[in-house]
């Protein structure tokens, strides 16, 4: 299968908004879903009340939107107690459940790419929870392990293909050198969906390609390989508040996952 694939974008790229202003404007670019970054100050995260979250999914039903992910911040080959980390890892796949979201996202957050063991071992150790749920927990190409391949290895050593994944963050590959077809390679049955971008040489993010993340060969390696999953635009506003508001983004991220002009999207 090629694209057009179900498109997604972060609540990352809308910093300062409720839930109710992220669906609105989610609804409004045409978007399939939302990957949504737990964080107190998106109204969305661990430990939130039975009120709170029938909000959200209300909003999100009335938006027509599939909860993609939560985007959550536990680091999963971190040098910390495996209480503590697991006690975060529980409360965030009940928090995507909660939310009817199919996917949680994770950091590696390692020291190096050999920190596989602690990371392979905690998810194993979720795993039952994971399955019960529904809940896939992904790991993100990032920091100690922002290659395809480096993620692989944490996978193969967990062992549970059923409730892990990965999520490939083409910015972080690309830096490390690693090209969107291998990344593919290494990834191909366990991707859950891609993050797209574009950045300048100094890495602050940019429109859809005015940068030098290669989304040609991003597209070419996905369509080339069957991919069937999701398209998520992870525009940083959060991290780089000069940069244009996320609406002036989307048309063009949303053609690039449907496959349309521009002036079509």
């Amino acid at each position: 299968m090629t694209s057009p694939w179900p498109f997604a974008v972060s609540t990352l790229g809308m910093p300062g908004l409720g839930l109710d202003e992220v669906c609105r404007v989610a609804k409004n670019a045409r978007c399939d879903g939302l990957e949504l970054r737990a964080h107190p100050g998106t109204g969305v995260r661990a430990g939130m009340g039975h009120a709170a979250l029938a909000k959200a999914r209300g909003l999100l039903a009335w938006a027509g939107l599939t909860a993609l992910s939560v985007a959550g911040y536990v680091k999963i080959a971190a040098d910390a107690p495996d209480d503590e980390v697991l006690a975060a890892l529980r409360a965030d796949i009940g928090l995507a459940a909660d939310l009817g979201a199919r996917f949680l996202r994770v950091f590696p957050g390692g020291d190096g790419e050999r920190d596989w063991e602690p990371a392979a071992r905690r998810l194993r150790a979720v795993a039952p929870l994971a399955r019960e749920t529904g809940v896939r927990v992904l790991i993100e190409t990032h920091d100690s392990h922002p290659t395809g391949v480096a993620v692989r290895r944490i996978l193969d050593a967990t062992g549970e293909p059923e409730t892990t994944g990965a999520i490939w963050d083409v910015l972080h590959t690309w830096r490390h050198g690693e090209t969107p077809a291998a990344t593919y390679a290494a990834l191909h049955g366990h991707l859950g969906y891609v993050q797209i971008k574009d950045a300048a040489p100094d890495l602050t993010p940019v429109p859809l390609g005015e940068g030098d993340v290669p989304l040609t060969e991003v597209r070419a390696a996905l369509a080339e390989g069957g991919y069937d999953g999701w398209i998520s635009l992870e525009w940083e506003r959060a991290w780089h508040p000069e940069v244009a508001p996320v609406e002036e983004i989307l048309p063009a991220a949303r053609a690039w996952a449907k496959d349309q002009p521009i002036s079509e999207a």
